[in-house]
């Protein structure tokens, strides 16, 4: 048995993937740790994981998650605010609280982590733990033969994408100018650990020299030239939570009986938290359009006098309500995207930042979706997109093709395999 620790920085879309991969390594025989977020404590240890706390706490349950989120889903300035702001200033606590998890108990075989979680490269290197990064989706990859749509400029990365990778490598090389600075912090942690000087920690210096996972569905992205060769494209590791409260759960079950496939509003688990008018503009969307709907709240108060058409619920599984939704209205972040290509239905996306915006590029190209900008989000606009994907009979035969590949793939599974190779025999 190995003893295997799972690190990440971020909401539910960053950790539940690393549930799914220790889900599958704990039924392999090997002991399974997570160092994450204190906010996560609980969540971890009723699933039978032991737990290592890892600073700073910026989940979505961390007491100042609404003013987190409001600075970092800004299109413009919201990566270098989580960078700058939120994580580097916490890097030695960070790579403290990790390296001691990583000898914890015995010492970890392996350190599987995320990308937020900066000093993973570093701690692995100090104390020589095997370690394996992975990326869940494809715009981490920064590949000039896949350009992604990044928020800041989505027009000019749309439209330099299509001019090939000469021109976009040049892009990106303008880019990793323009923030070399922001991971200077980082450099610095280095120097002060004795550790050489390594590639750009926001770049290249990321990738474990060892293996590198990619959980996302090759229908979204497939290998490119310039990603790193180390690189595994599994699927997608699915997993989405605990059961939804039973009476929630039985009037889910209720109104999806009761009628025709409702329309599903939902904002994931970070974007949630600063909707704006998303369930306003919805609930009203729904009515235009004469169509039954589900509004996924949250922890946010449901629109006043709901009509009999329209449930309002905090929570449910995705996997469990998706299948039965005429469109799924998301924000594009890669966890809900993947539950919904895997049930196959057509979408209409509405990004904040991050990889929410080429997230829901790639959905448009595979031609079972639509975006529509957050500013633009108003009942006429969103019931007109809806109507288009309802109204095409072939965005749904395309969603339905795509699902049949995504459900076949063994997300967890082919990550694990991988991992394994790298375990001490």
């Amino acid at each position: 048995m190995s003893r295997i620790l799972l690190t990440t920085i971020g909401s539910l879309g960053d950790l539940h993937p690393a549930v799914a991969l220790g889900f599958e390594l704990r039924q392999r025989g090997h002991a399974v740790g997570f160092c994450v977020s204190a906010s996560y404590q609980t969540t971890i240890e009723a699933l039978g994981f032991q737990f290592y706390p890892l600073a700073p706490d910026l989940t979505p349950l961390g007491p100042a998650a609404k003013e987190v989120i409001q600075e970092i889903m800004d299109p413009r300035r919201g990566v270098e605010r989580l960078l700058r702001k939120y994580l580097f200033p916490h890097l030695q606590a960070t790579y403290d609280d990790l390296s001691r998890a990583v000898v914890a108990d015995g010492g970890a075989d392996l350190l599987v982590s995320g990308e937020l979680v900066y000093p993973a490269p570093l701690v692995a290197e100090k104390t020589g733990v095997r370690w394996a990064f992975y990326i869940a989706a494809p715009m981490s990859f920064i590949s000039a033969y896949d350009l992604p749509v990044v928020a800041p400029f989505p027009r000019v990365s749309a439209a330099l994408r299509p001019l090939g990778p000469t021109v976009c490598r040049a892009a990106i090389r303008f880019g990793k100018t323009i923030t070399r600075s922001w991971s200077k912090p980082v450099r610095m942690l280095r120097a002060e650990l004795g550790l050489k000087p390594g590639a750009d920690p926001i770049y290249e210096g990321k990738y474990s020299p060892r293996l590198v996972l990619a959980l996302f569905s090759s229908v979204l992205a497939t290998p490119q030239p310039d990603w790193p060769e180390n690189t595994v494209v599994t699927g997608f590791p699915f997993y989405d939570g605990p059961a939804a409260p039973e009476a929630e759960a039985a009037a889910l079950r209720r109104f999806l009986s009761a009628g025709d496939s409702p329309i599903v509003f939902t904002l994931g688990s970070a974007a949630v938290l600063d909707p704006g008018n998303f369930y306003k503009a919805s609930l009203e969307a729904a009515a235009l359009l004469q169509r039954r709907a589900i509004l996924l709240l949250g922890n946010n108060p449901p629109p006043a006098d709901l009509p009999s058409s329209v449930l309002a619920v905090n929570y449910a599984r995705f996997s469990q309500l998706f299948p039965y939704a005429a469109v799924i209205v998301h924000q594009g972040g890669i966890g809900t995207t993947a539950q919904a290509l895997r049930a196959g239905r057509p979408m209409l996306v509405m990004p904040y930042n991050f990889d929410q915006p080429d997230n829901a590029a790639r959905v448009v190209r595979l031609g079972i979706g639509r975006t529509i900008c957050r500013k633009d989000y108003s009942a006429a606009r969103v019931a007109g997109e809806i109507a288009q994907l309802l109204e095409n009979p072939s965005c749904l035969r395309a969603a339905q093709s795509i699902a049949f590949t995504v459900q076949r793939e063994r997300g967890a599974e082919a990550a694990c395999d991988a991992l394994e190779k790298l375990l001490p025999r």
